[in-house]
This record gives structure tokens, sequence and C-alpha cells, in this order.
């Protein structure tokens, strides 16, 4: 548990200036926004021991000095992107923030900005939600970058599929191209001047929920580009709770929609030298729900990330001064209160915990098939009803989910082709996975780990044809495919390769979906359904679009047995369906355990102990934990983590521990954390305590304890000091310590 902060495993980001009672005490902060406070912010984060980035956003801001000509003498508003009614999508209305068209003379005056932000020293800048709006593309610029890359007249996106394809396509584009200039040349300007080399990363959205929220943004395609180290994966309640529908019912399903999100954005650097930082958000940017909401569901989106132990980064928190100064609804209803004491404090155990996930032996419960489902950058190309007459759906950024349902717009939000071949799955034990299909050209082997894979055309389409090549010989080499597809997506006939430039080796005529020229390298033919030997694997087609696996249990049901009959018929397979109702992993000394609903069963999970409870405030010790459905876990197996000859151990602490020294009659350390906060430490203890004691500021006072005989454990609890540090000394008997 103790860290060096160099290694940067768990951070947060603030644009107000340092306070006490929210240092949160991770290794780095991130400070937030480009402005005259900002030199100031990023020497008081310094000076207070933290390793300090800067985080900007680059796709909207204050940039009113460009907008109205005050840098260069010329007018920008025409870069704001505008919808086909000819309104600006903004972010903020007063002042007027508009998101931007990523022109060259935007970028321009970014890397100005962060220029400032380079001179003031900071170890790495974070360029946040590269984000272009579906329901845009309809701006000035935006037409005269259309004819320099397609080199043809502007169509509106509205008008067809082809057209939203092409803009939407361009919109990833603009955004990969602004952020290579702005990286590859202030990483130039800092080594050149300050001979510092400077990291650059991108927080962003899910793929899965830029889809389903009708936002373009670059995603995998950053992976190209040598300037950017990596991402920050910006998943919590706010975009886990979208509803989504299951068995023809729609709800939230905050759990599984967290799993599949982080476990996407996983898959996005697996095998990649590129950082990840997992974020999680105790509230979210909705302010209207309850404390009791807020903690249900955040514990969800923490056990979700913990079950894909690829990545072992984490941001903590953005906006801890929202978090444990900010005022929301009380859970009795009688008005807004700050953060509930217990809250705070399993939030800060939880945080520490974070940053000790980085654990050699990882330990997944069930031996289960390495299902996927491949998913693409494309899908979020075609996210606009196609008659050119559709009603626009507008914005929708998770913030006011009540008056878009109002609008009639909710169905505009299903991404049910996507959820209808994951949740069936997901919601029987399967951990399926999420795979980035534009991976598969990009990295040799990449399908390696997986046996079977789900691929469907009717959502998203592959932009490159050798794409195909990759997935025959995965399946000639023993996968299994199951294309679910009816060919009924009008994105097929977009301008393509498929369609334009390919012809069928066998008919000389143009492929009618990029399905067809796929199972052409399969060596099926066109219309060949149910399940085929190819090589050593299989190809299993189930003829259905993929929406229909979702809005009905049957529709789950026979996606489920298509996964099943597929399995028993792999050659040399050793997989069997294993339906359960529960994730569990272990991590070292961590076990993870969610139960899930509509599932397999309505019966707990009982996990053995001794585990201490880390969701617990109090971190009791406990013998046994059961788990109903719709509950989640984050354990501490006391006997796996227990250190050889009984040393005084760290179990888990609200606090960042430091300074532990050991004599012998006892032991001290540093805690530090929000100033004043109650705070809890669990310790292996090899003798009881006669005495606990805190010393804050020269006054020393007595702190409350309880020993565990049969964990050998000790818990302190007591308050971090007015200085954000407290020294806590442990006593135990001169005759223990001869003993």
């Amino acid at each position: 548990m103790l860290r060096d902060r160099k290694e940067e495993r768990i951070g947060f980001q603030e644009s107000a200036p340092y306070h006490p009672d929210y240092d949160l005490q991770t290794d780095f902060v991130m400070v937030y926004g480009i402005d005259e406070t900002m030199q100031e912010r990023i020497r008081e984060w310094k000076n207070k021991g933290y390793v300090v980035h800067l985080m900007t956003g680059v796709a909207w801001g204050t940039y009113n000095s460009y907008l109205d000509g005050e840098v260069d003498g010329e007018t920008h508003w025409d870069e704001a992107q505008t919808d086909r009614h000819g309104e600006m999508i903004v972010h903020g209305k007063e002042p007027i923030i508009p998101y931007m068209v990523p022109t060259v003379s935007f970028g321009k005056y970014i890397a100005e900005r962060i220029r400032v932000a380079v001179d003031s020293g900071v170890e790495a800048i974070h360029l946040e939600e590269p984000e272009f709006w579906v329901n845009g593309g309809y701006s000035e610029s935006f037409k005269r970058e259309w004819q320099l890359y397609y080199k043809e007249s502007w169509r509106a996106p509205h008008s067809s599929p082809d057209a939203q394809f092409r803009a939407s396509k361009l919109k990833a584009y603009l955004y990969t191209r602004v952020l290579d200039r702005l990286c590859t040349e202030m990483k130039d300007y800092a080594l050149k001047r300050y001979n510092r080399v400077l990291r650059f990363y991108v927080p962003t959205h899910s793929l899965i929920n830029y889809t389903q929220w009708r936002i373009v943004s670059p995603q995998s395609r950053l992976i190209e580009l040598p300037s950017v180290d990596g991402y920050i994966a910006q998943i919590w309640t706010g975009t886990s709770r979208t509803p989504n529908v299951y068995e023809g019912v729609r709800k939230e399903r905050t759990f599984e929609t967290a799993y599949l999100e982080y476990g996407v954005m996983q898959e996005l650097v697996r095998g990649t030298d590129r950082r990840m930082w997992f974020l999680h958000d105790p509230i979210e940017d909705n302010p209207n729900y309850t404390w009791a909401d807020y903690k249900q569901n955040y514990l969800k989106t923490v056990a979700a990330s913990l079950l894909h132990p690829g990545v072992s980064h984490y941001e903590v928190a953005p906006w801890p001064r929202r978090i444990f100064k900010g005022n929301y609804p009380s859970d009795d209803g009688a008005g807004k209160e700050q953060i509930p004491p217990d809250y705070a404090t399993t939030l800060l155990h939880v945080m520490h915990t974070l940053g000790n996930m980085d654990q050699d032996n990882v330990e997944i419960e069930g031996e289960s098939p390495q299902v996927g489902v491949l998913i693409a950058d494309s899908a979020m190309f075609q996210r606009m009803k196609s008659e050119p007459e559709a009603p626009d759906a507008g914005k929708y950024d998770g913030t006011d989910p009540e008056g878009f349902q109002e609008d009639g717009d909710t169905e505009l939000l299903d991404f049910s082709p996507f959820y209808g071949l994951a949740l069936p799955l997901l919601k029987h034990g399967i951990p399926v996975r999420p795979v980035q299909l534009d991976n598969v050209r990009r990295y040799p082997h990449y399908l390696a780990p997986y046996r079977v894979l789900l691929l469907s055309y009717e959502f998203m389409k592959p932009e490159h044809s050798d794409i195909h090549y990759a997935l025959a010989q995965w399946v000639q080499d023993g996968g299994a495919l199951i294309y679910i597809g009816d060919d009924s997506d009008p994105y097929h006939n977009i301008r393509a390769w498929w369609n334009d430039d390919q012809r069928s080796e066998s008919t000389n005529t143009m492929y009618h979906s990029p399905r067809e020229h796929l199972f052409e390298q399969l060596g099926l033919k066109v219309e060949q359904e149910g399940i085929h030997h190819v090589g050593k694997g299989l190809v299993h087609w189930l003829s259905v679009h993929p929406t229909a696996c979702s809005s009905s249990k049957s529709g789950a049901d026979q996606l489920r047995q298509s996964v099943k009959e597929t399995l028993e018929k792999l050659q040399d397979s050793n997989f069997r369906w294993e339906a359960k109702h529960y994730f569990k992993i272990k991590r070292g000394p961590y076990i993870i355990a969610s139960v899930l609903e509509e599932s397999v069963s309505e019966e707990p999970l009982v996990i053995p102990g001794p585990v201490v409870d880390l969701f617990d405030p109090a971190l009791h010790v406990r013998q046994e934990v059961r788990l109903a459905p719709g509950e989640q876990a984050l354990l501490y197996d006391i006997t796996a983590g227990r250190p050889q000859q009984d040393k005084v151990s760290l179990v888990s602490a609200s606090s960042r521990i430091e300074d532990l020294t050991i004599t012998n009659t006892g032991f001290q350390c540093v805690a530090k954390g929000p100033s004043n906060m109650q705070a809890t430490a669990r310790f292996y203890c090899p003798f009881e305590p006669i005495s606990v004691s805190s010393i804050d500021q020269h006054k020393t006072v007595t702190t409350g304890w309880e020993w565990d005989t049969e964990s050998k454990t000790v818990l302190l609890k007591y308050k971090h000091g007015s200085k954000n540090k407290v020294e806590i000394q442990v006593r135990w008997g001169r005759e223990n310590a001869k003993a």
C-alpha cells in the first residue's frame, strides 16, 4: 500500500485552487483549465507533493477571444459545430460555449494556449473529450473541410446514409488531425526548450457510450499516433446508467453497461505500450440524485472496472471539490446536504485501495470460453436516422434523461444491435468482452486470446477489406465466428470499398454488403446459413437482425443457443457453457464480486471469510459475505494477504499511509488525507495493542481502536489533522515484545 507517487497509479482532476478539504493524497493531480490562475494552481499542488499534469478541453472551452477575432483579427464563429437548423451545439450558454470544428486555425490557437502550460512545468497534458456531435456538420467551416477531404461538394449529413457516414468519418479525421499536430508540436517544443519529455493523454468516453449518445470521436485512431501516450477511460455512473434494452425491457443496468464500457477500453490498449487509467465518479454531472443513489451506482462501476485486470491505474475522481464540498439531495428528501461521513470514509478507502491493484496473481472463477463481441469505430458513423425528413434528436449528454424522454427521443438512444449481442451472454455469467475490430489489422495475433467472436455489420462497417483476411485466418486456425445479421441495414449501400472498387472473385459483381466479402474469404456461399466447418474452426450464421436478440426473451435465448451449439461443435474444445449469476475475480488478496439481476438464479452468492469488507467504512472482519442479486463487493482476504512472520502490515486505510516504522514496543505511521475528515485503517498486528494515540500539530489525543483476535488485526479510528496529516502511534506491552 506504500506507493511512489511517480508511479501515477491514482489521480484526480480539479479546476479549483488547492484546498486541504479535498486533498485526496493521490499520486498525481490534473490541474484543469488554462487561465490566468493556472500557474499558481500548478505551483500550489506541486508544493503539496503531487506529480502535476494539466487537463484542458479540446472540443469546447472559453474560446471567445478566438471566436470574436481578438487573436488574429478574424472572427471564427463559423467554426462552431452547427445542426441542420443553423443552431450552434453548445456546452454552456452563459457565456456561449460552442463545440468546435477542429480546423487548422483552431489547432494553432489551442497550441499557443497549451504552450503556456508547458512553460509552467507540467509533466503531462490531457486533451479532454475530442467530440463532434452526430447532429452537427452544417457549419461553413465543416463544409470547407468536406470539400478538401472528399474533393466534392458538401452534402447535408441527414440527406442519406452515405452522407451521414461520410460526415462522421470526416469528424473523426478532423480531431485525429488536430490532436496529432498539437501533441507533436508541443512535445518537440518541450524537448527543445526544456529538455523535458512531455506526455500527452486523451480522456475520452468509451466507444460504446459515444455511439449510444450519438457522438463521434477518434477513439482507436489515436493508437496510430506516436504523439499520444494513452487514454483516460471516462466511464462513470452518468454514462453507465444510460438505459438499454434486454429481453424487451428498457431500464438502467449500471453494472452491466459499465462492465462492457471498461472492457472495450481495456481492449483498446491491449498489446500496446499505451497507458490507460479507468475513471470513477462518486457522483455525476446530474445533480438531482440522492446520496444513496450515487453510492449504489458508484459501487457498481468500481466493481465492474476491477473485473478487468489488464488495467491497474485509475482516476479516482473528477472534481473532488464538488464531491466533498457540494450539496446534494438527502436520502430522506428533507433538502440538500453534504456527503454523509460514512460514504466519505468509504470513498477514501476505495480510492487508496485502487492504488494497489497491480497484482501479479489473478484468479478468475469459472472456466468460461473466451468470448468477444466485435465493435468498430464506424459504429459511431451511422447514428442518424436515414430518412431525410426524420426529426433531429438533438444532443444528449446524460444530464437530463427525464427531459430527453419527455421529448420522445428515447429510442434514438438505443444501441440495441450491440447490446443484443452482449447482454444475453453477460446476464448468464459469460465474461464477454467488446473487441476492437479496428485493431485486427493493426496488431498480429490480436484475436489470439479469443475462441469465440460475435460479429454483425448491421450497426457498423469494416473500413478496410484486409480485416476480413485476418478474421478468415483466425477461423482457419481454430476460432469460432458467429455472424448475426440479415443485410437489412441501409448503410450497406454507402459508397465503400465493398461496392465501389471490390468485386467478387466468383461472380465478378460488386458485393451488396461487407458480409458477402467476408464469407467469400471464408470459402462460404453468400446465402449459406447455419454452422459450417472452416479449416480448424467454425462459422455460424444467424440470419436475423441483432436488435431481435434484445427485443424479447426468445431473441436472447436464440442467441445463447447459437453460442452453445457453436461451442459444442468446436474441434478439440474443452470449453463448456457454464451459466452462472455472478462474476468473481481475485487480484492478489483482493476479491471482487458482483451478483447479477435478471439472471439464472435469485440465490445469494456466499463468499467465505475471513475477509475485510472494503465497502464498509468500519472495515469489519467478516467470516462470511452474502451478496444478493444487484449487489457488489470489494473484499480483502485476510489469509491470503497476511505477511510472513506476522509483521505489521496495512490491510486498508482511508488515508495515504507513509513513514511506517516498527519498534519492539509498537509501530507508528503518518496518515494523510482531507483535513479533519473521519478516517479508519486496519493493520495486521503481531500483538494486541495497549494504547493508540494520534499527534496533530504536537497535540496528542487518544485514538479509538478495536482488536480482532482471530485475524490478529487492529482497526484504528482517527481524524486527519488540520494540516492534512496525523501521526499515529500504536503501543503493545513490553512483555508481548519479548515474547
